[in-house]
């Protein structure tokens, strides 16, 4: 590569220096931004300059190895047409469908000269309202947004990591699912006996003991009519004698089943039916997510992992965070991280009005707030430090306390994961300053 053209990838790599035709020095650099609009099947492309003119014919081309091939070719045929020294590309975050485009672009020897970056993010509409809505508007909106800039971080795949976040991004999604399923099983179990959706006797009315019996027994009223011995010698068969005290929480049950709402009998069966069938599923997905619990810490293995020091952080957790941030040689501080993982909140504020809630941008990488919340959420169980911390934010809460003082406790966790994997160092418990009376 020639040196001039390597010092204006290198310049170019800083997503701040990728917002428009830059003047570094007395040379000016002029921007070539390509925005992409992806589908299934095919995909279309637009090349507009600094301007937001389109300089370059329009680009439909499939969504397959051959039509990333035409993209290059004719994305420098436009960079050699009209002396454009560097290129961006954005597109719209669409599945897997951007995935293997976006990786063809990073790693294209062709564009290397032009220190090519890759952009995917949800494109903001708001303002355009007016713009027809198609394709092709939307390839221009992708390219627009690269070269005004706020910009995500680039596309740029390391493939170290990149089996690690396929496990935790497939468990997040079992764990998304099996949230959908066990609320459905909980919505139909207030029909058949509804006391019991409300108040269970035993922890979780998902449990063992509690799930067969809301499925084998047909009814309420069946519950409530079994003589209680039998009742309390089913509940310790189902929990292979888990439950000490037997007769007194078939009791509670029962009373449960009297104080319910009688579920009208042509609606007995089918409600049975898709309890039965929703526990299944719910049983087949805690399977799933335990096997690839194991797969993920299998996987887990191959890399130094100081988090595990973390008192309260498991391999799991531990994993999701490490496979989202990658390098974290990418960040300059943890500010970058918790902006990237949407850990950042919106002002809402105008004139004199200051409101009182600040809600989360949640406009980062979901897998990643997803695991650094569930991690913070089990660190605050095991650390004094980080108990201490979400207590205070609980209690200065006014509503969603669990739900705010969990979120305010991840982005306090960012700084300590940030620095532990910056400088790859174990967990240190803090001193505790002893104030003399």
């Amino acid at each position: 590569m020639p040196q001039g053209c390597k010092m204006r990838s290198e310049l170019l790599g800083n997503p701040k220096v990728l917002l428009a035709s830059q003047v570094i020095g007395k040379e000016v650099i002029l921007m070539l931004y390509v925005g992409i609009d992806v589908g299934l099947k095919e995909n279309k492309a637009r090349f507009i300059d600094d301007s937001g003119n389109d300089c370059w014919n329009r680009l439909a081309f499939p969504n397959d190895a051959d039509g990333a091939v035409a993209l290059v070719r004719e994305t420098c045929r436009a960079l050699a047409r009209h002396g454009f020294q560097a290129v961006a590309f954005g597109m719209e975050a669409t599945s897997f469908y951007t995935w293997h485009l976006a990786l063809y672009l990073t790693g294209a020897a062709e564009l290397a000269p032009f220190g090519p970056q890759v952009y995917i993010f949800n494109p903001k509409k708001k303002s355009l309202k007016n713009l027809p809505k198609n394709d092709w508007i939307d390839a221009w909106v992708a390219a627009n947004r690269v070269r005004f800039g706020q910009l995500p971080k680039p596309f740029a795949p390391d493939e170290r990591y990149l089996p690690l976040q396929r496990l935790t991004r497939h468990r997040y999604h079992l764990v998304q699912q099996l949230t959908r399923e066990k609320n459905y099983f909980l919505s139909y179990l207030f029909l058949k006996c509804s006391r019991l959706a409300q108040a269970c006797p035993l922890s979780s009315p998902l449990g063992a003991s509690a799930a067969a019996l809301v499925t084998e027994y047909y009814s309420a009223e069946e519950i409530a009519a079994a003589p209680l011995e039998e009742l309390a010698q089913f509940l310790a068969e189902k929990s292979k004698n888990k439950i000490t005290t037997p007769e007194i929480v078939a009791a509670e049950f029962q009373k449960a089943a009297r104080d319910s709402y009688k579920l009208p009998d042509k609606l007995k069966d089918p409600v049975n039916r898709i309890m039965a069938s929703t526990l299944q599923t719910i049983r087949h997905l805690q399977k799933q997510v335990k096997e690839t619990d194991k797969a993920i810490t299998q996987e887990m293995a191959g890399f130094n992992n100081p988090l595990l020091t973390i008192p309260g952080l498991g391999p799991v957790l531990s994993a999701g965070i490490i496979a989202e941030i990658g390098n974290v040689k990418n960040f300059p501080d943890d500010d970058a991280v918790a902006q990237f993982a949407g850990l950042t909140w919106k002002e809402n504020q105008s004139a004199g009005f200051v409101g009182e809630d600040t809600p989360l941008t949640k406009s980062g990488n979901a897998y990643l707030r997803y695991y650094l919340i569930e991690a913070a959420n089990c660190v605050r169980m095991h650390n004094a430090e980080y108990q201490e911390y979400y207590q205070r934010k609980y209690a200065e809460a006014k509503k969603h306390h669990h739900k705010r003082a969990c979120v305010l406790t991840a982005r306090k966790l960012v700084r300590l994961v940030y620095a532990m994997l910056r400088d790859n160092r174990a967990y240190t418990k803090p001193e505790r300053t002893v104030v003399n009376q």
